[in-house]
């Protein structure tokens, strides 16, 4: 069974994922919010291709494909709103979405990282603990490359081909959820405890019920890069709940209103999938007057009113279209009204406790499509928490001494 788990690669994760949806790292933030909105995908992935030069220079055809591509980052709708509740861009937001897309990548080295198919399965995971969070591999079969080349050219949204391939993304879960699959190789490690096994980390990212959600900003956004969360504790150190990056992905950018004026714990009440409180609605819009952020205050009272719930998703297209794009208007963002059932998720925190055993710790994540679980006493008390790069580390290091 070990020799069979040796001998998978790469591309055995990637049947039937579907291809990126990318950007140009010459993009705006504006046109980054624009593909977001309309696409069903959380991430967008933001490509640096060098067609033309490579194509004149060679006097290339079909487009340039001989050109170097490569995917330099990934980003959501969390990137933009965290962009978006910086005090400059509070202030003139549409000036804001004219800022170019790299201004939402985090300046990480080695976060997304090209693979080929052929690459072998243990050789993806040492990737990932070593610091990518997400191996970028090619889909792309000989005889569909001239069909998907025409469809670029066709194509009004993000685009999906790449030098005639189309990539997809393979990460940390889609590496948990195989590796389900052969447990039995790990045996007895998925029956041991948590604790047993040295699996909590208390380096967690945590702030105060009653602290300003502007306070937490760099907290979330480490716990994107990180794919982790951000837990709310009261002064007593008991888990509350938690402001998850999967939620605010679901969320509209006017969200980053909310972030600049509310607490943790009111945040947390503002994203939830029930939507809004009306009480917390007028409180944003109070603070923002306050502090004379009249560019956002404008666009939060057209994204609250409820007469504009049934603007059509063709007119806020074409507004898209111009370089003074608004933000967004309610009813626009599908996802954030909607919350579909592969999006959904609450800030009501996933826990476990110090004596789970391994194996309930990772169907519970699985189960909540998240790559942490948090770890908690029977009082509530946050302990720590669990993810699952710590897990590969554990059945990486027992795959070693199987080799």
């Amino acid at each position: 069974m070990a020799a069979g788990l040796f001998s998978h690669r790469v591309s055995d994760l990637c049947l039937g994922k579907p291809a990126l949806r990318s950007l140009p790292v010459a993009a705006t933030v504006g046109d980054a919010l624009s593909a977001l909105r309309s696409s069903e995908d959380s991430f967008l992935s933001v490509w640096s291709c060098d067609h033309r030069s490579k194509a004149a220079a060679a006097g290339s055809h079909e487009g340039g494909e001989g050109g170097e591509c490569r995917c330099v980052g990934k980003l959501c709708m969390v990137d933009v709103i965290c962009y978006l509740s910086s005090e400059d861009s509070l202030s003139s937001p549409l000036e804001a979405l004219k800022a170019p897309v790299s201004a939402l990548l985090p300046k990480i080295p080695g976060q997304v990282v090209h693979v080929e198919p052929s690459s072998r399965l243990v050789e993806a995971i040492d990737l990932i603990l070593q610091g990518a969070q997400n191996l970028v591999v090619p889909i792309q079969t000989r005889s569909t490359r001239r069909k998907q080349h025409q469809k670029l050219s066709s194509s009004t949204g993000p685009i999906t081909v790449h030098k005639g391939e189309e990539f997809c993304w393979l990460t940390q879960e889609d590496v948990i959820r195989f590796l389900l699959n052969s447990i039995g190789i790990f045996s007895p490690i998925p029956a041991r405890t948590i604790d047993t096994l040295g699996l909590i980390s208390t380096e967690v990212l945590a702030v105060d019920y009653h602290s300003p959600a502007s306070a937490a900003l760099e907290a979330i956004s480490r716990s994107l890069v990180e794919q982790t969360s951000v837990a709310v504790v009261d002064v007593e150190g008991v888990l509350i709940g938690e402001i998850s990056p999967s939620t605010l992905a679901c969320c509209e950018e006017t969200v980053a209103a909310a972030v600049a004026t509310l607490s943790c714990g009111d945040l947390m009440s503002y994203i939830d999938c029930g939507g809004p409180p009306e009480d917390l609605v007028r409180v944003v819009k109070e603070r923002l007057k306050e502090r004379n952020c009249r560019g956002m205050l404008e666009e939060f009272e057209i994204s609250s009113a409820p007469s504009n719930s049934s603007m059509s998703s063709s007119s806020d297209e074409e507004s898209f279209s111009s370089p003074n794009t608004r933000l967004a208007r309610s009813g626009k963002y599908s996802r954030s009204h909607s919350y579909s059932a592969r999006m959904v998720r609450r800030s009501e925190a996933i826990v476990c406790h110090p004596k789970s055993s391994l194996m309930a710790v990772m169907i519970q994540a699985i189960a909540h499509r998240v790559n942490y679980v948090w770890v908690i006493e029977d009082d509530c008390s946050l302990v720590g928490i669990v993810t699952f790069s710590s897990i590969l580390e554990v059945f990486r290091e027992h795959l070693e001494n199987l080799e």
